[in-house]
C-alpha cells in the first residue's frame, strides 16, 4: 500500500494546526476557542440567530472555512473524518448563543447526528434552543423514498449560503430554520472518484480502486455508491450523473438552479471545466436555466480525485438569500 505523502508536522494535531492556520488568515475576525476544536466569529452581530455548522476536519475548506459575513457564525470540527464531540458543540453553542437560540447545520452522517443531539440536550439543560437541519443531498445513498438516510456532501455549501443569510437578516430561529429547510430539500448532489484520499495519520487510502475503474456515487470517505465500473470519457459519465440527479428532484424544464461543480480534493481545473461544459449543455437541452455556476474546491477529502456535482432549485425566496454577498475564506459571493 502506497502513503501519501504530507506536509504535516505530528499527525496527531493536524487538526489544531489547521484551525490554528485558518483563524491566522483571517486577519482577527475568527477565533479559536479555548481548550475544544471549535471557530467562531470574534464579532457577532448584536442579537441574531446563533448559526453553527460542523462535522470531520479533512473536508476543507468545509466546514471551518465557511465562517464569515453572511455565512456560518461558528464551526465545530472533529479529527479528521470524524465527528465533533458533543463538548466541543456545547462550547461553540454557548459563544453564540445571544438569546434567540442557535441553529445547527451539518452533514447526515450517524456520528455527527448523535453528538449534535447530544449537545442540544444539553443546551437546553442551560435554556439555550436551538433547532437542526441536517443536510442529505447525495442522491446515491438512499432512494427518493428514503432521502432522510442520504449523507450530506457538496450541497452544504448551498445550504450553508442561504442560512447564512437567512440568519443575519431574520430574528427568529423558526423563520431560519423554515427557510434552510427548504435550502436543504432543493438541493441534490452525486459524486465520482477515480482515486482515493488518505488519512494523516497512517498515509492510507480511505478506499481501493483499481487503476481503470471508477467508482459513480462515492461518498466523501469511500462509501459505496451506485457503480464501479471502467474508466469512462467525460462526457457520458457526466451525462448519467445529471440523468440521476435531475431525475430526482425532478429538476424540469424552466426551472431556475444553481450548480456546482466541485473538486473533491486533487481534480485539476481542467477535469472541472470540460465537466461543466456537458453540465451546462444537458441542462440547456432540458430547459433548466443555470442562474449561478460555481467551481472548485469547497467540500473535499483530502486528495481524492473525482468531482461531485451539485444543482439547488432557486424560488424567489432562496435566490433572494442566495444573492446576498458574503464573505468567507473558503466562499465568497459579491
Amino acid at each position: 500500500m502506497k502513503k501519501a505523502k504530507k506536509i504535516i508536522n505530528d499527525p496527531q494535531h493536524v487538526v489544531e494546526e489547521l484551525l490554528e492556520g485558518l483563524v491566522a488568515a483571517s486577519d482577527g475576525e475568527i477565533k479559536k476557542l479555548p481548550g475544544v476544536n471549535a471557530l467562531v466569529k470574534t464579532r457577532l452581530l448584536p442579537g441574531k440567530v446563533g448559526f453553527l455548522i460542523g462535522g470531520g476536519s479533512g473536508h476543507e475548506p468545509l466546514f471551518p472555512g465557511f465562517i464569515g459575513d453572511n455565512m456560518a457564525d461558528g464551526a465545530a470540527c472533529g479529527h479528521i473524518f470524524a465527528a465533533p464531540t458533543p463538548d466541543v458543540i456545547l462550547e461553540a453553542t454557548r459563544s453564540l448563543s445571544q438569546g434567540k437560540g442557535v441553529l445547527y447545520v451539518y452533514g447526515n452522517y450517524a456520528g455527527d447526528n448523535l453528538n449534535f443531539d447530544m449537545a442540544a440536550e444539553m443546551a437546553a439543560a442551560e435554556g439555550i434552543e436551538t433547532r437542526t437541519v441536517r443536510i442529505w443531498d447525495d442522491v446515491a445513498s438512499a432512494p427518493p423514498e428514503r432521502k432522510d438516510q442520504r449523507r450530506g456532501i457538496a450541497g452544504d455549501l448551498f445550504v450553508i449560503k442561504v442560512a447564512g443569510a437567512v440568519s443575519a437578516t431574520v430574528d427568529s430561529l423558526e423563520e431560519v430554520t423554515r427557510v434552510t429547510t427548504k435550502a436543504r430539500d432543493s438541493t441534490r448532489s452525486i459524486g465520482v472518484s477515480v482515486a482515493a484520499g488518505s488519512i494523516p495519520e497512517t498515509g492510507g487510502p480511505t478506499f481501493e480502486l483499481a487503476d481503470d475503474e471508477i467508482e459513480i456515487g462515492m461518498g466523501l470517505h469511500g462509501e459505496p455508491g451506485v457503480s464501479r465500473q471502467r474508466l469512462l470519457p467525460a462526457d457520458p459519465l457526466v451525462e448519467k450523473m445529471m440523468e440521476r440527479l435531475v431525475a430526482d428532484l425532478p429538476f424540469r424544464s424552466g426551472d431556475k438552479v444553481c450548480l456546482l461543480v466541485n473538486d473533491l480534493g486533487s481534480t485539476t481545473w481542467m477535469e472541472l471545466l470540460i465537466a461543466n461544459r456537458r453540465a451546462q449543455r444537458f441542462l440547456q437541452e432540458r430547459g433548466i436555466l443555470v442562474y449561478d455556476t460555481l467551481l472548485g474546491s469547497f467540500c473535499t477529502c483530502q486528495e481524492m480525485a473525482g468531482l461531485s456535482i451539485t444543482m439547488m432549485e432557486l424560488d424567489g425566496e432562496l435566490r433572494r438569500y442566495y444573492d446576498m454577498p458574503a464573505s468567507s475564506l473558503g466562499f465568497t459571493k459579491v
